[in-house]
């Protein structure tokens, strides 16, 4: 099969799975770009994040019209992250494969739990919301961000429902802003390292994921979320499971 058909292919199904889950369908993306198109670990990051970036920004213009976006929340969230998704940016090409495949294994992990706990993102209203515990959150999803590629929507939502209080609608619109924000920065930080993308393969990916995108949508009218999820987190758990395995050999 050729890698262009390949790249539509594995664009789509990333794009399938944002549009239908909203956040953590970005952490497909990575290992489509490395198992099924052949990009080392840090090329593979890179190239999600302009997948990301993209498919994000497409998700706010659609979000900001429906007005689900609270800028300013999200403004100062994603400013808590501008430097440590720069840092983790300019680092991440440094790393060795195996690092950045292990850590990625266990941030699949981590995405595919927090699916099978949707409870997680429930507002309580009793915790209150803390400068402290907003810059902590944000700066740590920036640098998962630059580090690793993915957009962090499953820590995102969560942490903009309990941490900064926002209501569940408004945090999956706003989380959009934060990715989008924090993925341009991680990708300028990129910007002078030694990593090239094959741009016939990248374009290809993105414009299938934005396509796929919509039709999550529409998949996500029709299936239970919770079906959705606990379905992508248990395919996301084997990709972990297999990425480690890969780390570890």
């Amino acid at each position: 099969m050729s890698t262009l058909v390949l790249g539509l292919l594995a664009g789509g199904v990333t794009g399938l799975a944002l549009g239908a889950l909203g956040g953590g369908g970005s952490v497909l993306a990575v290992p489509a770009l490395m198992y099924l198109l052949g990009f080392t670990p840090a090329e593979a990051a890179t190239a999600s994040l302009v997948v990301v970036a993209v498919t994000s920004a497409t998700a706010l213009a659609a979000h900001a019209r429906e007005r689900t976006v609270r800028w300013r929340a999200g403004g100062l969230f994603a400013a808590a992250g501008l430097m440590p998704a720069a840092v983790g940016g300019a680092v991440s090409g440094r790393l060795s494969p195996g690092l950045l495949t292990g850590a990625f294994a266990v941030i699949a992990a981590l995405a595919a739990l927090r699916m099978l706990r949707p409870s997680a993102s429930v507002r309580h209203d009793d915790v209150p919301v803390r400068a402290g515990r907003v810059v902590r959150a944000g700066a740590g999803l920036g640098a998962v961000t630059g580090v690793l590629g993915v957009g962090g929507g499953f820590l995102a939502v969560p942490a903009l429902v309990n941490v900064v209080g926002l209501r569940m609608r408004s945090a999956v619109g706003t989380s959009l802003l934060v990715i989008t924000v924090n993925s341009l920065v991680a990708l300028a930080a990129r910007s002078g390292s030694a990593v090239s993308l094959d741009w016939t393969t990248v374009g290809p990916f993105a414009a299938a994921a934005i396509l796929g995108a919509w039709d999550g949508k529409r998949l996500a009218a029709k299936v239970s979320g919770g079906t959705l999820q606990r379905i992508f987190a248990y395919v996301l758990l084997a990709v972990a499971v297999f990425m480690l395995a890969d780390a570890v050999v």
